[in-house]
């Protein structure tokens, strides 16, 4: 199984559309979280989640294109849950060869984590991971955490102690803390992962198609 997330930076870069696309398809995942995305941004898979389109709460500022997550897949979807904020969260649960899992795609801080909003943010979305994860079902939580977790590149101290916290106390691990220059993370339940092998790849190493790195996980 492959687990991938990308920051695709509203597609500032809307003259390299065929680049992103390609590389969205190139990376061959079976989940693949966009963030910060756009509609025109669609690699062809048989289903697509997303929060809803951003003009709904700001015309002026979002193209009618926008939204801010997007989970493709080909596994079936056999449920979806609510999230404190659904333009900014998104939550379907996957059918997988490895059996159900829940995805929850996400931006942590869609303004950055400088601004009292991240922490609210934060806040929010843990309380949501806590309440997901009580249910028994493993969880993945893939998205744009706005948190590096393995050198200064960028990070707050709230950021990384509160999410080291809740993923701690839930079992829950996050599969690329030591990835560096990275914000945009992938968490899974350690019941899901258990015994599984892992492999971690990036492309867009030198952000010419967005501003973030892109980054998936195999497990085998």
């Amino acid at each position: 199984m492959r687990i991938a997330t990308w920051n695709v930076e509203r597609l500032v870069h809307k003259g390299a559309l065929h680049e992103i696309l390609s590389a969205c398809r190139q990376i061959n995942a079976d989940i693949l979280v966009l963030t910060e995305t756009d509609e025109r941004i669609n690699p062809g898979y048989r289903y697509c989640f997303q929060t809803p389109k951003l003009t709904e709460i700001d015309p002026e500022c979002y193209r009618q294109t926008e939204n801010r997550v997007s989970v493709f897949t080909n596994y079936e979807c056999c449920g979806n849950y609510q999230t404190y904020d659904r333009y900014t969260a998104l939550c379907v649960e996957l059918k997988t060869e490895f059996g159900d899992l829940l995805v929850y795609g996400s931006i942590m801080g869609v303004h950055g984590n400088r601004r009292d909003s991240f922490k609210e943010d934060v806040q929010r979305q843990t309380e949501d991971f806590a309440r997901l994860a009580s249910t028994g079902r493993p969880v993945c939580i893939a998205g744009d955490y706005n948190t590096s977790f393995s050198d200064n590149y960028y990070f707050t101290n709230y950021g990384r102690d509160t999410l080291r916290q809740i993923f701690s106390e839930n079992r829950i691990r996050l599969l690329t803390e030591t990835v560096p220059e990275c914000v945009d993370h992938i968490a899974v339940s350690e019941s899901f992962i258990k015994g599984m092998d892992m492999q971690i790849e990036e492309w867009n190493i030198d952000k010419g198609l967005s501003d973030h790195k892109g980054i998936v996980v195999t497990l085998a």
